[in-house]
């Protein structure tokens, strides 16, 4: 099991998502298992004509908002293998619109990224469940910021629930 992280341990703009993780359950790494299943579900559900739908002009589409999950995701996870294995140096952070001005989601199947998803996360719960204790404590920095580990792994539970938040207000209802 991963512990909850402290304060100190994440930025001030990570607050919110730690608190959403932390607010959701007591385990991250169930957390984690379960939102990969209910996100995908969830999504799977949606009419196919919803996936290229945005909420209002220069909104990101459905397609583009799981996109958006998958790399920030995998930032979040990379930081926290890094800080795992000891990495002394800060770790970047990211602009996410800078990211999102790249991409291009028009001609991938929404059930590609549902999948894409789904095989990210699988990895990054293999990664969480393998480390220790003391691995799982380590702090780094990321952005300028000391970040453990363990608030890595509540970042991206709390960050997916922001987004299913939004999903759920903005595009479903």
């Amino acid at each position: 099991m991963i512990n909850k992280p402290e304060p100190g341990e994440y930025s001030p703009f990570a607050a919110g998502y730690v608190a959403l993780a932390i607010a959701a359950h007591d385990d991250v790494i169930t957390l984690l298992g379960d939102l990969m299943d209910s996100t995908a579900a969830l999504l799977l559900s949606l009419p196919p004509e919803k996936a290229d739908y945005a909420y209002a002009p220069g909104k990101w589409t459905i397609k583009e908002s799981i996109r958006h999950l998958i790399d920030t995701e995998r930032i979040f996870a990379y930081r926290a293998l890094c800080i795992a294995r000891g990495e002394q140096q800060n770790l970047p952070g990211f602009e996410q619109d800078d990211y999102m001005a790249t991409i291009d989601v028009s001609n991938i199947p929404i059930t590609d990224l549902i999948a894409e998803f789904k095989t990210v996360r699988l990895a990054n719960l293999y990664f969480f469940k393998s480390l220790s204790t003391t691995q799982a404590d380590s702090v780094g920095l990321s952005n300028g910021h000391p970040t453990s580990v363990r608030a890595l792994a509540h970042m991206i539970a709390g960050h997916e629930l922001h987004h299913l938040n939004i999903l759920n207000e903005r595009y479903i209802s």
